[in-house]
């Protein structure tokens, strides 16, 4: 299985992030699946893709050539792809992926996870999207989509397209489901 991980390419505040990153990366190697992520050696998808690397998984970047220095593309994976723009990064990533997978990040990391749950609201493709929680990172997110579910902005059926894991081990377990939204 191809997991992407959308994340941070800074490092954030808090260094518990970046330990979830390394386990999470460690656990998709020993799993066998291949990371899909956006090409950084630096901040959180550094970290995850290093834990993928040191434990003889395989992990393919996406990064745009303009971005290339600025998130340090990361020479050592498996693959590097360097396309031409974010909307390229995105399709490419949507692409290659079986399921997406959010880590803590910022507004790079929200605009993709949103625009790969609409992608599945409205049928281009129909694969599993799961945001992780570690200790309520995602909380108040969660609580705004919540509210435009529960102010009839979002139908049932397409809220029931993200998953929210508090365990790494839960995240596996979304990534399998075949029918996002139910």
């Amino acid at each position: 299985m191809n997991i992407c991980v959308y994340c941070g390419s800074s490092p954030g505040n808090d260094p518990e992030n970046l330990e979830h990153a390394k386990q999470f990366g460690r656990l998709i190697a020993k799993k066998g699946h291949r990371l899909i992520y956006g090409g950084a050696s630096i901040g959180v998808m550094g970290v995850l893709a290093n834990a993928v690397m040191n434990q003889g998984g395989e992990v393919i970047g996406v990064i745009p050539a303009n971005l290339f220095r600025k998130e340090v593309g990361h020479t050592g994976i498996t693959r590097l792809i360097t396309v031409k723009d974010m909307h390229e990064r995105k399709s490419t990533m949507a692409e290659l992926a079986d399921a997406f997978v959010a880590l803590p990040g910022g507004f790079g990391t929200l605009e993709e996870l949103f625009e790969i749950i609409t992608w599945n609201q409205i049928g281009i493709l129909t694969k599993p999207v799961t945001i992780f929680n570690p200790n309520g990172f995602y909380e108040h997110l969660i609580k705004m989509i919540d509210h435009a579910a529960d102010t009839g902005f979002i139908k049932p059926h397409s809220r029931r397209i993200l998953n929210v894991a508090k365990t790494l081990d839960e995240c596996f377990k979304y990534c399998t489901l075949s029918n996002p939204g139910g």
